[in-house]
């Protein structure tokens, strides 16, 4: 099983300590950088799905290594930094930060910003859109789909009622209006959705015990939801 990369690069080692503790404990392999001079090579080999990046290191300018960073990859990128002020937070974001957080934070709410993030489709350079849900990975120009890093085979159908699905997450779709958006026109017999979703389900289990992730809502339809138990 693959499992999502994310490199810290903070010099403090109190702090980097903390982060590589948060970005474990949400399933990550974390690589550490304390000085920034190796953050653009490890990038390009590893293309982690996130950076966590301190404006001020001792050896590079974090602003001018987050927009290096970001001319190579589509990581997300939350700049970590004890400068407060707005047009620090304004330039950070202009030069390809996601989210800025200041020093002193809460492990929480640095917890809550990356899961956030990780709900938002992702733009690539490419101008697809690729939308990644705590395992599961899904480039909609592609039509390709990977759980936990394992590419999973889909059928048409099966990925058009996820690609729907995934377009609003913790949306309830009514069988009626999600079969009309993924067969263009009713269906004789409705249950063939309930097929479908069903042999969904066991494809995203069988890579990563993701079925859950697609809900029943009884006498309705589905929905998505991204931050689902599987249990």
């Amino acid at each position: 099983m693959s499992t999502s990369k994310a490199l810290i690069v903070e010099d403090t080692r109190e702090i980097a300590r903390i982060l590589e503790t948060l970005l474990s404990a949400e399933g990550y392999e974390v690589t550490v950088d304390s000085e920034g001079t190796l953050a653009s090579e490890w990038v390009a080999e590893n293309k982690p799905e996130l950076i966590v990046l301190d404006l001020t290191l001792p050896k590079v300018d974090g602003m001018e290594l987050c927009r290096q960073l970001r001319s190579t990859t589509d990581a997300y990128i939350i700049m970590v930094t004890g400068r407060s002020g707005e047009m620090d937070k304004v330039l950070g974001l202009s030069v390809g930060a996601d989210d800025y957080l200041t020093k002193p934070f809460s492990p929480r709410e640095l917890t809550a910003r990356m899961r956030a993030m990780r709900r938002r489709p992702r733009i690539t350079k490419d101008g697809e859109i690729v939308r990644s849900f705590e395992g599961i990975t899904i480039d909609v120009g592609s039509r390709e789909v990977a759980v936990d890093g394992s590419s999973v085979v889909l059928t048409k159908i099966e990925f058009d009622i996820l690609d729907t699905l995934t377009s609003s997450p913790r949306r309830t779709w009514s069988r009626e209006r999600l079969m009309g958006v993924v067969w263009g026109e009713p269906q004789d017999n409705p249950h063939i959705l309930d097929v479908h979703v069903g042999n969904l389900r066991r494809k995203l289990g069988e890579s990563g015990s993701r079925s859950h992730f697609v809900t029943t809502i009884r006498g309705v339809g589905y929905r998505f939801e991204p931050s689902a138990e599987v249990v």
